[in-house]
């Protein structure tokens, strides 16, 4: 196995931050409602069975872990976090029986985009022809 990181491309350098983006801009968002507390995400922590008063530390979290996935030397760890958080919200969503597909796609759409744009994720995942 050779020990040289293939260079990234242009293009999947962009398809990969582009795919990055999507989840940072919901995640922004998430965090941005928990910290107002608008009248809908009341009710929606109070469908999930969660007290409203975790809707700060929540929105503290999920807006840490999302600014750390955005700096290129802390965005392994930024993905890392994300799916322990994305997978307590695909968990909360089971319990209430909902649909719990867009925490997954979330993460998915985090690891994707990284992969496309660190040549260090394409080496430790190497996707072979």
């Amino acid at each position: 196995m050779s020990s040289e990181i293939a260079p990234v491309s242009k293009a999947a350098r962009w398809t990969g931050y582009i795919m990055s983006a999507l989840p940072v801009l919901m995640l922004l968002m998430s965090a941005t409602m928990k910290f107002l507390k608008p009248p809908d995400v009341l009710e929606g922590f109070e469908h999930l069975g969660y007290p409203v008063s975790l809707a700060i530390p929540l929105g503290i979290v999920e807006l840490g872990c999302t600014i750390l996935y955005v700096i290129p030397q802390t965005s392994v760890l930024g993905a890392i976090l994300l799916t322990g958080y994305l997978g307590g919200a695909t968990a909360t969503h089971v319990r209430v029986e909902e649909a719990f597909f867009m925490p997954i796609v979330l993460g998915v759409f985090i690891w994707g985009g990284l992969f496309l744009r660190d040549p260090r994720i394409r080496a430790l995942i190497p996707l072979r022809k």
